[in-house]
């Protein structure tokens, strides 16, 4: 099959690989779209040498959908069947440990021990590919009114949802979501789907920015002022209720607590690649909550109506769309700033 084969850090080849076998409780599938997350480019870079891959060479992509055209033993007895259309997400847990059992599968205590954890495109080969092979745990039935390009982003749709559960949106909530790529516009999609009443983004990215406000987002632009103070202002001096940090750097982490009101929540899920300084004070004197949010636990199922009914908006967000021979292409677009790229879609 057709693979995007990561040899070493910034160095990776489109190549000819044998078809993986499904083992038991598996599936193999065959991929018809997969998108680029931003965790790839950093895997691709290097970023995270030893834990993500764990060795080269390295086959990367998490966020998939395809239909199954081979079962693994055991796979059939939890009622999949060639030819199902299905979308995957990457954690494939333990099962039996404390976050586990408590459905905080993303959270698993035996996270890379060989045997009792994967997460596919991360620590196991993934999805950028002809085939991949994934466990059932990790696979959803792909609803017949989305296609399969939609699929390829229901992880990051799923993981949207997990960061505006986390921040405790509630009906008529005031909500500012930091960072406006394709985390920070489905976290505002899903924030709308809980009940905010008012979603605020602030980005500087021009395209970016642009494709919140068709989105109906309200917009704020750092280059036209302290965000802060901007967000301060529109809501009366009070702040607001939640902020839903999907930038990962930082600044924005510092203007988001800055942007609470007292007593606010914060739900991280960017993550920044150096320290934080934060108003510690401030976060203990106005009962401040920052919590973080790793990818979703359960929420894959729950955003696939959303997306059906036009709540969650996927396709308003796939601005791109490449081969998977022309990989190179398609990742110096996802890294270039002023592409416009959002999300870019690969087809094998």
């Amino acid at each position: 099959m057709e693979a995007l084969v990561v040899l070493e850090p910034n160095h990776f080849e489109i190549q000819q690989v044998p078809v993986p076998t499904p083992g038991p409780n598996e599936v193999l599938a065959r991929v018809r779209a997969v998108s680029i997350c931003g965790t790839d480019a950093h895997l691709i870079r290097g970023d995270y040498p030893g834990f993500w891959p764990p060795a080269f060479p390295f086959i990367p992509g998490h966020e998939w959908a395809g239909e199954i055209v081979a079962l693994g033993p055991g796979a059939g007895g939890y009622g999949w069947a060639v030819g199902d259309r299905v979308a995957g997400t990457s954690h494939d847990a333990c099962g039996v440990c404390q976050k586990c059992v408590e459905g905080r599968y993303n959270l698993c205590e035996n996270y890379g021990r060989p045997g009792l954890h994967k997460q596919y495109g991360h620590n196991v080969q993934g999805a950028d590919a002809t085939y991949v092979v994934q466990g059932v745990k990790t696979i959803f039935r792909l609803p017949d009114g989305l296609s399969f390009e939609e699929g390829a982003i229901i992880d990051p749709a799923s993981i949207g949802l997990h960061v505006a559960v986390r921040g405790g949106v509630r009906p008529g909530d005031t909500v500012v979501v930091t960072g406006g790529g394709a985390i920070g516009l489905l976290a505002g999609d899903s924030a709308r789907a809980l009940g905010a009443g008012r979603v605020i983004v602030v980005e500087k990215n021009p395209g970016r920015l642009a494709r919140a406000a068709e989105l109906g987002f309200e917009i704020v632009d750092p280059a036209a002022g302290d965000p802060v103070a901007i967000v301060r202002d529109r809501t009366a001096g009070l702040g607001v209720d939640v902020v839903l940090e999907c930038a990962g750097v930082p600044v924005t982490v510092n203007w988001a607590l800055g942007m609470l009101r007292r007593g606010g929540r914060c739900a991280a899920v960017g993550i920044p690649v150096v320290g934080v300084e934060i108003a510690m004070q401030r976060l203990v004197l106005d009962e401040l909550e920052l919590v973080g949010s790793r990818a979703s636990a359960g929420e894959m199922r729950r955003v696939m109506p959303l997306v059906e009914q036009g709540r969650v908006r996927l396709r308003e967000i796939m601005t791109h769309r490449f081969a998977l021979a022309d990989y190179g292409q398609a990742l110096a677009t996802f890294n270039d700033p002023e592409s416009g790229a959002i999300k870019i879609v690969i087809v094998p």
